[in-house]
């Protein structure tokens, strides 16, 4: 079933096409509050006295047109003004390809320094997303290069990548901000663990990795994953060599297990709920639900619910 959803993820016509059914459309509602910026925004609300944060991500990718990028980037200005406006404890997360990265990656960098500068001025931080390994090595020039100016720069890794500990262990001397998620791209078994086991062991030795830096302040850890019994199992490990639960911070997807997020941020864990939003909802929808078998029995609920 995900290497099914993962080759719909990729297929044009599909993504042409699926979109403008209604019952899909439906479907999506699941794992995003809405289409436009102010959905995304009322729905953060709920979150607010909970004590919840939030990270906004407008989804879109791979753009073919650098007056797109620049539209992109004056989107993100604009939510960060009305962020502010709202008073509300929120951060944004880009997708380096959405800011021209195949295209130019010195213009990206500036757009992102622009952003970078702008979410800076209410101390926030600008996260970069992770997509494929193609990109790796380029998004990752771009967190250094903005660290170098810069210091409320995140990056996301991915742990499924047989890369990764050498990419933290690289990245440990910048005191980095690191959103740790499983990965949910269709990669090479020569690149990627692709078993479950696999993919959850290498999880939770990264985390137990970083933790220690975590406690320190050498590091702000995110743990972007809804597999609550691994959390819980990183936690007592945490625990056990006297790290408590405000080391790290649990990050998960709007509408995907909302009761696990509550219940996580009653029991005295750092939470952020990350709500997508926008128009390009498609290959990032069929990503959610590979990730997760559950999903896809979640998302038939919604269609015919």
């Amino acid at each position: 079933m995900r290497h099914v959803l993962l080759w719909m993820a990729r297929n044009r016509l599909l993504k042409r096409w699926l979109p403008r059914i209604w019952f899909v459309r439906r479907a999506v509602r699941r794992f995003m509050p809405g289409e436009t910026v102010e959905e995304a925004l009322d729905a953060a609300e709920f979150f607010r006295p909970l004590g919840i944060g939030i990270l906004f991500t407008q989804l879109g990718e791979n753009l073919t047109k650098l007056s797109e990028a620049q539209a992109v980037a004056d989107h993100y200005h604009g939510l960060l003004d009305m962020i502010a406006a709202r008073g509300m404890d929120a951060e944004i997360s880009v997708k380096p390809t959405q800011l021209g990265l195949d295209l130019d990656r010195d213009a990206a960098l500036h757009l992102l320094s622009a952003l970078a500068d702008h979410a800076g001025q209410r101390d926030g931080l600008l996260w970069l997303d992770m997509e494929g390994s193609v990109y790796t090595d380029a998004t990752l020039w771009l967190y250094r290069a903005l660290k170098e100016t810069h210091t409320n720069i995140g990056i996301c890794l991915q742990a499924y990548l047989r890369r990764t500990p050498a990419d933290i262990s690289d990245l440990l001397p910048l005191k980095p901000a690191i959103r740790l998620v499983k990965g949910a791209y269709d990669e090479h078994e020569l690149l990627a663990f692709r078993r479950k086991d696999e993919v959850d062991a290498a999880y939770q030795s990264l985390c137990v990795l970083m933790l220690p830096h975590a406690a320190k302040g050498e590091l702000r850890l995110g743990m972007g994953t809804h597999d609550t019994r691994l959390i819980e199992r990183i936690a007592a490990q945490a625990e056990a060599i006297g790290i408590g639960k405000d080391a790290f911070e649990v990050e998960m997807l709007y509408g995907i297990r909302q009761g696990e997020q509550l219940r996580l941020a009653k029991e005295g864990y750092r939470v952020l709920a990350l709500i997508a939003y926008g128009e390009a909802w498609y290959a990032w929808y069929m990503r959610r639900l590979a990730e997760r078998p559950a999903n896809v029995f979640f998302a038939l609920r919604q269609m015919f619910g």
